[in-house]
C-alpha cells in the first residue's frame, strides 16, 4: 500500500533547470538578477505596489514588525493583537521586537473573530496580526475595517495566502503589510523564500536596507547601475541579512506560472473531500469564507478523539497533519491559556487532510473512507 503524505511539493524540474542554469552560467545566484524578476512577476500577478523578495516568511513578519514599530514610534512592551492558531513564528517576530502578544480567539473560519479583537483593543494596541489560516481569508474585510476605526496597523500574515482571492482581488491590499511563503511545501514551493508587501512606498524603499545588514544600494545595483561612483554605498544602520537569493527566485518563477492551475486543482481535491465527507456528522468541515477563492493550503476537519485517529490513519499508511496546537499551551505563552476557548477547542480537534498535487480522485476517496470509518468505529 502506497502512502498518502499531507505534502509533497511538485516542481517543473526541466523547466525550472533552465532558471537555474542561467543563474550558474551567470555566476550569479545571490541577491539580483532573479530575484528582481520574481518581484516584478510577483506585483504583476498580485496587484500590489511593492514586494520584496526575502530568504523566509518569517524574516519578513519580522521586518513588517520592525519597521512599523521604527516608523511610527512604539515603545517595548506595546501589545499586538494576534491569534493563537498559528505556527509560532507568527507570534515570535512580536517577541523579538519587545513587543507583547495579545490574543484573541478564532471564529469558525479559524480566523481572528473581530468581536474578541475588538474586546481585547486597549490604549497600548497598536496593530492586528491576521492570520489567513489554510488560506482562507475569514472575516479580514471586517478585521481591515477595525482597524482602520481604531487607528491600528494590520500585518497580514499571508503565508497560506499565494493566490488566493477576496471577491476577485488577490489579497494583500487589505494590509499596511502582507507577508507570503514560498517554503517547501507551501503552494508555490522552492526550499525557502518569502516575500514582504509594503503599502508604503518609503517602507518598501527601507525594507530593502533592512534586508542587506543596513547597506543602501545592493550588489545588482552596483554592477549594473549607472555614474562614475555606481560601486559605492553606505552602512545607515545595522541592519539583517534577511533578502533572497537568484536560485530560489528562479525556482519562484517557474512555479508562478503555474499557481492558479496548480491552485484550482487544491480546490478540485477539496470539492472531492466535501463531497465524500458531507454524510458524516462526525467530521466538522472547516467552511470557507464568503467570497473567498482560497488557494487551499490545507484541508482542515474537526473531529473527536484526534490523535487515535491520527495513529490509525498512519496505521493504514495516511500521514495527516495538525495545523496548529493553540500556542497558548506552549509554555512561553501559558500566561494566556483560557482567553480563547473557541481556538483551544479546535486545536484539540484539528485534522489537515492530505492535499497536493500528486493526489488522485483514488487518493482522495481512500483518505475520506478511513477517516470516516476510523471516526465512526470510535463512536460506537
Amino acid at each position: 500500500m502506497e502512502p498518502i503524505h499531507l505534502f509533497v511539493p511538485t516542481f517543473r524540474i526541466e523547466e525550472t533547470l533552465i532558471e537555474i542554469r542561467e543563474c550558474l552560467e551567470k555566476g550569479w545566484t545571490g541577491l539580483g538578477l532573479k530575484t528582481v524578476d520574481f518581484e516584478k512577476q510577483w506585483m504583476n500577478y498580485t496587484d500590489l505596489p511593492h514586494a520584496h523578495f526575502l530568504n523566509s516568511a518569517t524574516a519578513g513578519l519580522h521586518l513588517a514588525v520592525r519597521l512599523l514599530k521604527e516608523d511610527i514610534g512604539w515603545n517595548d512592551g506595546d501589545e499586538v493583537i494576534t491569534t493563537p492558531l498559528t505556527f509560532v513564528s507568527t507570534n515570535h517576530v512580536i517577541l523579538y521586537e519587545r513587543l507583547t502578544p495579545v490574543f484573541a480567539d478564532v471564529d469558525e473560519y479559524l480566523c481572528l473573530c473581530p468581536q474578541s479583537v475588538e474586546e481585547r483593543i486597549t490604549p497600548r494596541t497598536r496593530a492586528v496580526m491576521f492570520v489567513g489560516l489554510g488560506g482562507n481569508t475569514g472575516r479580514l474585510p471586517q478585521i481591515a475595517q477595525l482597524c482602520a476605526q481604531k487607528g491600528l496597523k494590520l500585518i497580514l500574515d499571508a503565508a497560506h495566502m499565494s493566490g488566493t482571492r477576496l471577491n476577485g482581488r488577490h489579497v494583500g491590499a487589505e494590509a499596511d503589510v502582507a507577508v507570503f511563503s514560498f517554503h517547501a511545501v507551501k503552494n508555490l514551493p522552492t526550499a525557502d523564500a518569502g516575500m514582504i508587501c509594503f503599502a508604503d512606498t518609503e517602507l518598501d524603499q527601507s525594507v530593502r536596507k533592512w534586508t542587506w545588514l543596513g547597506i543602501n544600494k545592493d550588489t545588482y545595483t552596483r554592477t549594473y547601475g549607472e555614474g562614475p561612483q555606481k560601486w559605492k554605498y553606505d552602512v545607515e544602520h545595522v541592519g539583517y541579512k534577511y533578502h533572497g537569493n537568484s536560485i530560489m527566485a528562479a525556482v519562484a518563477l517557474v512555479g508562478l506560472k503555474y499557481l492558479d492551475a496548480d491552485n484550482a486543482y487544491r480546490r478540485q481535491i477539496s470539492a472531492w473531500y466535501d463531497k465524500l465527507l458531507s454524510d458524516c456528522e462526525l467530521i466538522q468541515r472547516v467552511p470557507v469564507a464568503p467570497g473567498c477563492d482560497s488557494s487551499r493550503h490545507l484541508y482542515q476537519v474537526l473531529v473527536s478523539n484526534r490523535d487515535e485517529v491520527i495513529l490509525a490513519l498512519n496505521a493504514q499508511q495516511i500521514f495527516p497533519g495538525m495545523h496548529y496546537l493553540d500556542n497558548t499551551q506552549y509554555r512561553m505563552f501559558s500566561y494566556a491559556s483560557g482567553m480563547c476557548p473557541n481556538a483551544s477547542n479546535a486545536s484539540n480537534r484539528l485534522l489537515s487532510l492530505p492535499i497536493h498535487l500528486r493526489l488522485s480522485r483514488g487518493d482522495v476517496e481512500r483518505v475520506a473512507r478511513s477517516l470516516i470509518k476510523i471516526v465512526e468505529g470510535n463512536s460506537r
